[in-house]
C-alpha cells in the first residue's frame, strides 16, 4: 500500500492544531497576569520557562525584560530570519467577565500581545520539532515595552538585537479585531504611521474675564494656535501623503469669570514620511511660537518623539502574502488599508527588510468585536492556530 508522506505545510497545520490547546492556555495564563511596559518581568520569566521546557536556550534581559531564542536549522549560516512579538499590556481595567480575566486591577491586555506572545511560544515549538526539515536560522524577539516611548524596538535594536546573528529579514503579526477570525490581512509599502506627541504651554497675563484689555489671553491665544496648526497639514503637506494632527487635552484652569496665566494643550502628530515629519515638526513650533510672540504672549512648544513611520518591504510582503495564500487559501487574505495609528515594528522596518502583517481575532456571532485599547477586548481564540501555524511557515518559507 502507497503511503502519502505529509508535506511541510501539512506537518506544520498539524503540528500547530495540535498545540492549539497549549497556545490558548498559555494566552490566557498571560492574559489573566498582564504586566504594563518595562515592567514585563514575570511575562519575560514565563517565556523564559516555556522555551527552556522544549530544549531551547533563551537570551534573558535584552533590554531589561527582553527575551530573544535561536532556533538553528541545517545549514544555520545560510540565511536568518527574525519573528517578534511584544509583551506588554494597557493601563485598562478590564471589564470582560471571563474565566482569564486580569487579575491586575486597572492593567490588560487590551492590545492583544498576549496573543503575540503565546503564538510565537506554539510557532517555537514548532519549528524546533522541525529543525532537520528547513535551512537556516530563526531568531525569535519577544520584546518589552511596544506601548510605551521610546518603545523596546528600539531598545533591543540598540543592544544588537538584529546581530550576531543577523536577520535578513524580519515578520510581525498583530491581531486585527474589524478583521473576522481566519483571515490575514497585508500591505505592501507604508502602513502605519509616525507618532509623535506634542505638549504645549501657552502663557499670558491672567486677571478678571470682565477686564480683558488688561490681561494678555492665553485661552485665545491657544485658541488661535490650535487652529492655525491645521493650516501646515492642508497647505504644506502633500495632498498624496496622509498625515493627522489631534489634540486631546486643553486645559485653562481658569472659570467663567477668570482668565488663568497659562493654558496647556496635548495632541499627537501622525504621518508617513520621515522627512516631511521633521519638516512639518518644524513648522508647527515655529508658527505656535510666532502667534504667541504676536498676541504678547509665549509658547513652550516640546515634542516628545515616538515612532517612525512603519514600511512593508514590497518584495517581502508579496512573498509573504503569496506563501498565506499557499497556507490558507486566497479567499482568507485580504488587503488592508493604511492605518494611522503607530507601532514600534517600524523601528525595525527602518533598518531590515520587514513585513507586518494582521490576524483577523473577529468573530460576530459570539459578540467577539471589541477594538484594541478598549476594557471589552477579546479575541476568537481560533485564531491562535491560526496565529502560531502561519508564522513558522512563514518562516520556513523564507529561508528556502
Amino acid at each position: 500500500m502507497l503511503v502519502r508522506t505529509m508535506s511541510l505545510q501539512e506537518t506544520i497545520q498539524s503540528l500547530a492544531r495540535q498545540y492549539a490547546p497549549d497556545i490558548v492556555a498559555n494566552r490566557r495564563h498571560l492574559h489573566a497576569n498582564p504586566e504594563l511596559s518595562f515592567h514585563e518581568h514575570n511575562t519575560a520569566r514565563f517565556v523564559a520557562d516555556e522555551l527552556k521546557a522544549i530544549g531551547l536556550q533563551p537570551q534573558e534581559g535584552v533590554a531589561n525584560t527582553g527575551v530573544v531564542v535561536i532556533i538553528e536549522g541545517r545549514n544555520p549560516q545560510s540565511r536568518v530570519v527574525g519573528l517578534r512579538a511584544d509583551m506588554d499590556a494597557l493601563p485598562i481595567h478590564e471589564a470582560n467577565e471571563v474565566p482569564y480575566k486580569s487579575k491586575i486591577a486597572g492593567v490588560m491586555h487590551a492590545c492583544g500581545h498576549d496573543v503575540h506572545t503565546s503564538s510565537l511560544l506554539g510557532t517555537a515549538r514548532i519549528l524546533n520539532g522541525l529543525r532537520d526539515q528547513f535551512e537556516g536560522t530563526v531568531k525569535l524577539v519577544f520584546q518589552p515595552a511596544e506601548e510605551k516611548a521610546p518603545g523596546g524596538a528600539s531598545l533591543m535594536i540598540k543592544e544588537g538585537v538584529l546581530e550576531n546573528p543577523a536577520p535578513a529579514s524580519m515578520l510581525g503579526q498583530h491581531v486585527a479585531p474589524n478583521v473576522p477570525v481566519g483571515k490575514i490581512g497585508f500591505r505592501e509599502g507604508m502602513y502605519m504611521a509616525s507618532t509623535d506627541e506634542l505638549y504645549l504651554t501657552v502663557r499670558g497675563k491672567g486677571g478678571h474675564g470682565a477686564m480683558p484689555d488688561q490681561l494678555i489671553d492665553p485661552v485665545l491665544i491657544a485658541s488661535h494656535i490650535i487652529v492655525s496648526l491645521q493650516q501646515i497639514i492642508s497647505r504644506n503637506r502633500k495632498p498624496a501623503n496622509p498625515s493627522v494632527l489631534s489634540f486631546g487635552r486643553f486645559i485653562a484652569d481658569g472659570v467663567t469669570n477668570v482668565i488663568p496665566n497659562e493654558v496647556t494643550i496635548q495632541g499627537t502628530f501622525r504621518c508617513m514620511d520621515e522627512e516631511w515629519r521633521e519638516d512639518g515638526l518644524r513648522r508647527m513650533k515655529k508658527m505656535a511660537e510666532g502667534i504667541a510672540d504676536a498676541m504678547g504672549g509665549s509658547c513652550e512648544f516640546e515634542v516628545v518623539r515616538g515612532y517612525p513611520f512603519l514600511k512593508n518591504h514590497p518584495e517581502l510582503t508579496r512573498r509573504m502574502r503569496d506563501a498565506t495564500v499557499a497556507y490558507m487559501g486566497a479567499d482568507n487574505v485580504i488587503d488592508l488599508d493604511l492605518w494611522m495609528a503607530g507601532e514600534d515594528f517600524a523601528f525595525y522596518s527602518q533598518v531590515v527588510d520587514s513585513c507586518f502583517y494582521r490576524l483577523g481575532t473577529r468573530n460576530e456571532a459570539r459578540g467577539i468585536i471589541s477594538g484594541v485599547h478598549t476594557p471589552t477586548f477579546d479575541i476568537d481564540e481560533s485564531a491562535l492556530e491560526t496565529g502560531a501555524g502561519l508564522m513558522a511557515w512563514l518562516a520556513v518559507n523564507e529561508l528556502m
